[in-house]
C-alpha cells in the first residue's frame, strides 16, 4: 500500500499576507487543493494523510467538499513545531498496511503524475528518492553573507523538491536517528545520511515550483491550467 503524506502545517510567513498561502486561489482553486487533487487522482496512491494545523481542520473538510472531491480514503493529523515533527506525525497516521510513502509539500501544486510515479519507482528499488532538478545558475558560497567565499561546480549541484519518497521502514529509522542526535532538518532526505541510506535523484522533466512569494503565483497559475492531474 502506498500512502501520500501532504505536509500542510506551515504558516507561510515569507508571503507577508494575512491569508494562509495554501489557501490563496490560483487556477480556480486554493493552492493546497491542487496538490491534494493530484495525489488523489494518481493511480499510484491508495490513501492520503494531510498534516495540518489543528485550527484549520474545518477549512480542510470544506476544501474537500468544495474543490477536491476525493475518491481515495483520506485523513487529517496535526502538524508539529518543525517540518520533521509534522512528517513524523504523518507517518504515525498512515494505515498499518503502508509500505511506501510519498511526502509532498502542500505549497507545491504542480507536480506531474510522471514525476510522482518515477519517484515512487525509485524508492521501491533502493529505499529513498527525491524529485530534483540540475542547477542552472552559477552557485557561489559565502561565509559572511556579503562576499564570495567559494565557487561551486554547478555540474555537481541539484535543487531538491518534493515528492520525497521512501520505504516506510527507511524513513522511520532515519527520523529516529535525527531525534536521537537532536538535529533540525528542513529536508526529509537529509535524515537518510544518518543511517547510510542512498537517495536516488529523480530529474524532473516538468516545472515543479513551490509557492514561496507573490511572484510565484502567475507562473503557477499558468502551469496548473496546462497540467492534467
Amino acid at each position: 500500500m502506498t500512502t501520500a503524506i501532504l505536509v500542510a502545517a506551515g504558516r507561510g510567513t515569507r508571503m507577508g499576507l494575512d491569508v494562509d498561502k495554501l489557501f490563496l486561489e490560483v487556477a480556480g482553486a486554493p493552492v493546497v487543493a491542487h496538490a491534494w487533487r493530484c495525489l488523489d487522482r494518481s493511480p499510484e496512491i491508495d490513501h492520503v494523510v494531510l498534516v495540518i494545523r489543528p485550527d484549520l481542520e474545518s477549512s480542510f473538510r470544506k476544501l474537500a467538499e468544495a474543490h477536491v472531491h476525493p475518491s481515495k480514503p483520506w485523513s487529517l493529523t496535526a502538524g508539529g513545531p518543525e517540518r520533521q515533527h509534522s512528517v513524523s506525525n504523518g507517518l504515525d497516521a498512515v494505515p498499518t498496511e503502508t509500505t511506501l510513502v510519498a511526502i509532498q509539500d502542500g505549497a507545491r501544486p504542480c507536480t506531474s503524475p510522471l514525476t510522482l510515479r518515477l519517484c515512487l519507482d525509485a524508492a521501491r528499488r533502493i529505499g529513498a528518492s527525491v524529485a530534483a532538478q540540475r542547477a542552472v545558475d552559477t552557485i557561489k558560497e559565502s561565509d559572511d553573507a556579503s562576499t564570495i567565499t567559494r565557487h561551486l561546480d554547478r555540474s555537481r549541484l541539484w535543487t531538491v523538491q518534493t515528492p520525497q519518497c521512501f520505504r516506510v521502514d527507511v524513513i522511520r529509522r532515519a527520523l529516529a536517528a535525527v531525534r536521537v542526535k537532536g538535529l533540525l532538518i528542513t529536508d526529509d532526505t537529509a535524515a537518510c545520511d544518518l543511517i547510510g541510506q542512498r537517495v536516488e535523484l529523480v530529474e524532473c522533466q516538468d516545472p515543479n515550483p513551490k509557492v514561496t512569494s507573490r511572484a510565484d503565483l502567475p507562473l503557477i497559475d499558468l502551469l496548473l491550467r496546462s497540467i492534467q492531474c
